[in-house]
Order: C-alpha cells, then sequence, then structure tokens
C-alpha cells in the first residue's frame, strides 16, 4: 500500500525539503516552498518502468543511428530548430496566455504529411480543438486529437498510433496516477515529464510540451523542467500587435540565436519570410524621432523602426518609457548623450518605441536609439532613406557590431541610401558600394554634425 508524506518544493528550482524554509539553501531564492503531499508506491511502477532497459552500445553504432530531421512543414519554426526536428527530442513552448502557443503547435500538427500526429489536450475537448482547427485551417486525418492528463494513457495511445510527434497541450496539466499532489506542482510535472522523456528516447519520437509563463515572465514549474528538455523555444509578442517571434533560448541539436517571426491573423499563424519590409513604416521619413536600425538576430539581419518622442516634464519628475527595448539601456544612452553631447534631458520626458511589438536586445540599436532621440529633441527629421547600424560606449565611442556586412547588404537590398557604422571596422567590411553610401564615424558627436550639420 502507498505511503503518503508532505513535503516541502521550491518553485524556483524544484528543491526538496522535509520542512517549510525561508530562503531555499539551492538558488537562494526568498518565500518559494510551497508543501505537497506525495506518495511511496510499493514498487509496481519502478518494476513497469525498469522493464525495457537499454544496454550500453559502442560509440561508434550510436553514431549510425543519427537519422535526418523532420520538416514541420512550417520553414520559421524549422529555423528555430536548427533544420527540423529530431526525432526522440522533448521542445518546450513557452508563452504568456492568448499568445498563440496552441495556434502554432495545432498548425503544424495540420500541415503535417509525413505520417500522423497525436495532439493531446489537457485544456479543451476534441470538439473544441476541431472548431478552432476548422477556423485556422483545413481537418486532415492524419491530425489525431486526445483529451487526456494522465501520462501512462497518453504513452498507451501513442504505442497504438505510433505518431511522427506528439503535442502536449500543456504540460501543467499532466497529472500522474503515483503523484498524490494536484496538477502543476512541483511534483506533478517533474514526474509526468520524466516519463514522457523516457517514452520519447525510447519510441524516437518527437514530443512538443506547451508550458505557462508566471507572471515574473519566467516558465512554470520546476527550473529542472528547462533542464530535462533538448530545446527551450519562447513565442513572444505584443497581443496588441500582429507580429509574434518564436526564440531558441536552449537548443542541444541546433543554435540559439535563431528566431521565427510570424504574423497573426484571422487564419491563424503566418510566417513573414522578409521582416524588414513589414517593420519599417514608409510614411514616416518626414517625421522627426523616427530612425532605422539593421539589427541581426540569428544569421538573419532585417531592418526595424525606432521612434522616440521628447517633450518637457509636466509633472516635475521626468518619465523614462520604452516598448521593444531595455529601459536601462535607455537610461545609460540618454546619459551619455546629456553627458558628452551637452543635451539637457534630464528634466524632459522620453518616450521609445520600437515599431511592430517586438524585443530587440542586439546592442547595434544604439545609434538608431541616440538618433532617434535627437532627431525628436531638435525635432528635425533624419535624412531620407539614412539607417544606423553600432553600439555606443560610455564615453560616446561609436563600437564596431559584428557580421556588418550583412547588415549593410541588407539595407542596400531594402533600397537605403546611407548607413552610418562605426569608424573602428575593418576597412574591407565598410568599403564603399554601388547602391548605398557608407558613413564611418567615430563619436557620438560626429554623428549629430553629419547629420544635423
Amino acid at each position: 500500500m502507498a505511503k503518503t508524506k508532505s513535503v516541502f518544493f521550491c518553485q524556483n528550482c524544484g528543491y526538496e525539503s522535509p520542512k517549510w524554509q525561508g530562503k531555499c539553501p539551492s538558488c537562494s531564492e526568498w518565500n518559494t516552498f510551497v508543501e505537497e503531499t506525495i506518495s511511496k508506491s510499493s514498487g509496481r511502477h519502478l518494476q513497469a518502468t525498469t522493464e525495457n532497459q537499454g544496454i550500453p552500445i559502442p560509440i561508434t553504432e550510436a553514431e549510425e543511428e543519427v537519422q535526418a530531421r523532420l520538416t514541420t512543414g512550417q520553414s520559421e519554426t524549422d529555423r528555430v530548430l536548427g533544420g527540423g526536428m529530431v526525432k526522440g527530442s522533448l521542445v518546450l513552448i513557452a508563452g504568456e496566455p492568448g499568445i498563440g502557443k496552441s495556434t502554432l503547435l495545432l498548425q503544424m500538427a495540420l500541415n503535417f504529411e509525413k505520417g500522423a500526429v497525436l495532439y493531446v489536450s489537457g485544456e479543451e475537448s476534441n470538439a473544441q480543438i476541431a472548431d478552432r482547427a476548422k477556423r485556422i485551417g483545413h481537418l486532415t486525418p492524419n491530425c489525431y486529437l486526445l483529451s487526456e492528463t494522465n501520462p501512462e494513457s497518453i504513452i498507451s495511445q501513442a504505442k497504438k498510433l505510433n505518431p511522427a510527434f506528439i503535442v502536449i497541450d500543456s504540460v501543467q496539466t499532466l497529472s500522474a496516477s503515483w503523484i498524490e499532489s494536484s496538477p502543476g506542482s512541483i511534483s506533478q510535472i517533474r514526474e509526468s515529464t520524466a516519463r514522457l522523456m523516457q517514452f520519447a528516447k525510447q519510441s524516437s519520437t518527437t514530443l512538443f510540451l506547451i508550458g505557462h509563463i508566471t507572471k515574473e515572465g519566467s516558465i512554470a514549474g520546476p527550473k529542472v523542467l528547462e533542464h530535462m528538455v533538448d530545446t527551450v523555444m519562447v513565442f513572444e509578442g505584443d497581443r496588441n500587435h500582429v507580429f509574434r517571434l518564436l526564440r531558441s533560448t536552449k537548443n542541444r541539436f541546433g543554435s540559439t540565436n535563431e528566431i521565427g517571426v510570424y504574423r497573426m491573423e484571422g487564419s491563424g499563424l503566418q510566417a513573414v519570410t522578409n521582416p524588414s519590409e513589414v517593420l519599417i513604416n514608409h510614411y514616416s521619413e518626414n517625421m522627426s524621432g523616427s530612425a532605422a536600425s539593421v539589427i541581426i538576430e540569428g544569421i538573419r539581419p532585417f531592418i526595424v523602426e525606432v521612434q522616440a518622442l521628447v517633450s518637457s516634464a509636466v509633472y516635475g519628475t521626468p518619465q523614462r518609457t520604452a516598448t521593444g527595448f531595455d529601459i536601462k539601456r535607455l537610461n545609460m544612452l540618454l546619459a551619455v548623450l546629456e553627458k558628452r553631447c551637452g543635451f539637457k534631458l534630464g528634466g524632459k520626458d522620453v518616450f521609445l518605441n520600437v515599431a511592430g511589438g517586438i524585443k530587440v536586445s542586439d546592442p547595434a540599436l544604439d545609434l538608431s536609439v541616440a538618433a532617434a532621440i535627437l532627431s525628436s529633441s531638435e525635432d528635425l527629421s533624419i535624412e531620407p532613406g539614412a539607417c544606423f547600424c553600432g553600439e555606443i560606449g560610455l564615453s560616446g565611442e561609436i563600437r564596431p557590431v559584428n557580421r556588418v556586412e550583412k547588415r549593410i547588404s541588407e539595407a542596400e537590398k531594402l533600397g537605403f541610401k546611407t548607413i552610418f557604422v562605426s569608424f573602428f571596422h575593418e576597412k574591407d567590411s565598410i568599403s564603399q558600394k554601388s547602391g548605398i553610401r557608407i558613413i564611418p564615424i567615430r563619436h557620438i558627436r560626429e554623428m549629430l554634425t553629419k547629420m544635423f550639420g
């Protein structure tokens, strides 16, 4: 007969303790312990899960088992995965509620044509999923629906169907029968994922797990969940905008720098193959406070528009607001502009926005942020057809950025006439091209002179 006991788990890292503690000794976070009731079985489950144990093989034979990747039917998802699905891998996709995680994977299941797909949902009935599938695409007999939360039942049905991949929506709804705690608890997520991972590796079946996001922005559940899976992808974006970004933060079988760009429409998510053309507003060329920048996410260069508004502080305390850009980085750039260029921005409100609702972490955006702020402060429009690419240091120097040749080529391809880059790039990488004028600058003051005279 199973024995039950109460233990305490850290919600941040999954550390187990027999008693409540204010500070977790593993991750040093405060007030993260929650009480859960677990049971220790008499050994029947242990016997069931150890019947098909693997045997050691030479590494030369293991190399022969490596198979080609399977395409998901979505070019942007394949790009982020590193070329497609790897058989037997676990992929965790996390994102805020309503951002489109379930829509993305349901479209993938409907578009897959190389075998059966099992879509498991613990949040919706089969009829609800079918109704949603009708709105976003055509129905296909290759996609099988299963409304289930027990991992053993899911594995049993998967063995009968033998699908190419399985979608679990979501991992927080799984409820293993040998764990007495409620669904979504630390122990349930950990044990259920471990059982599914064992099945995936033994059967060479790819598993896609949908995960929830906490209010702090981290993936719900124990941190060990991210260590267990092979790939972690974050689906992000602003629900008030149409663009969504699929970003890889961990990938054992590919690069972690790739992103996929999607557009949310009434018929579902549509891949954006050329983000530069849709992220640039061609109607703001003669307006102040708008500057274009060439950024790189992964190996893909594209152009985004930075918009700034500088005005006098009405309520005495200046406001600093940034959308799609790090607010601390904005404060640093404002300090550099005030100290090195003499602009009195300390008593003014500064609002910054990266058009399209995307978040950018590329330091090459610094130069366009500074240009947009100066343009709005002086109410002078930037020269039409100009874009910027450079990192700003604390002394005001323009530092070089990586892969500047690709950035220049992308700007030239989209019809830009001028690009401002760092003077400290290698001369071969910024050699003048016939289609675009390259202006190398050393300091932020030099950019100001060449922009406005």
